[in-house]
């Protein structure tokens, strides 16, 4: 097995030149990511470093743990801004949200208009304990309101992992999957790349984002990856150039 994984790359090799993140926490002090500005000035620039030129960072909007509004955010946003082009940082830096998909939601995007990715794409996550009960109805809700949804990490979630069934279930009722890089060099542990490499091999991978929050996760783009479907996850980078400026 090691001298297998001597033949892998290691995973800061695989970003692709301009590349475009489209899950991060860079925000400073509004979410479990980045706490102080110097935070989010140490990440951005051990991206760039590795290749990331644009960002669209994503904080957590999940009711009674971090009760992002979208004025908070859009106002961190401005204010973080301000602070990147003073320390010479110029890439383009953008926010969206990652918002849990429960009843809260159901009714937040029935009021108001939600921090999209692009166009009309909505970045949205599960709880890692389980599913909502009423899942596929707000999902079919948020496609009425005319959001297409990119389910985060889909790996991620275990009590999937027995099931393999249900992410070919939320396929086809039109959610797009994005992948946690970190996810392809074991970060979250063997299960997770191991489903991980399923949705690759299935060509479910839509885009990939870092979903970095702190160094500890900086750090994991130094080791090699461990999954064996490497096109498929090339591929999944590229298609983050859908989302460029």
């Amino acid at each position: 097995m090691i001298f297998f994984n001597k033949t892998k790359p290691f995973l800061k090799d695989l970003i692709p030149n301009d590349f475009v993140d489209i899950h991060s926490h860079l925000l400073p002090g509004i979410d479990d990511g980045a706490k102080t500005i110097e935070d989010t000035l140490y990440l951005i620039n051990g991206l760039k470093e590795i290749g990331f030129t644009e960002f669209i960072t994503t904080p957590h909007v999940l009711k009674s743990v971090w009760d992002n509004s979208k004025t908070k955010i859009e106002e961190t946003h401005k204010a973080t801004s301000v602070e990147l082009h003073t320390n010479s940082i110029n890439n383009s830096f953008k926010a969206a949200a990652e918002y849990m998909m429960d009843e809260s939601f159901l009714h937040l995007f029935e009021k108001e208009k939600l921090l999209v990715l692009k166009d009309n794409y909505v970045l949205v996550e599960m709880s890692y304990l389980y599913p909502p009960l009423n899942l596929y109805d707000i999902i079919f809700n948020l496609q009425v309101a005319g959001y297409v949804p990119v389910l985060a990490h889909p790996e991620r979630y275990n009590f999937y992992h027995s099931n393999l069934n249900e992410y070919k279930k939320l396929k086809k009722v039109g959610c797009y999957f994005q992948m946690n890089m970190l996810s392809s060099a074991g970060y979250y542990g063997p299960d997770v790349a191991k489903t991980a490499d399923y949705l690759l091999q299935n060509n479910m991978i839509d885009f990939v984002g870092s979903d970095v929050h702190h160094d500890k996760h900086l750090s994991f783009f130094d080791k090699k990856i461990i999954i064996k479907n490497i096109e498929p996850f090339k591929e999944a980078f590229l298609n983050n150039s859908f989302f460029k400026s």
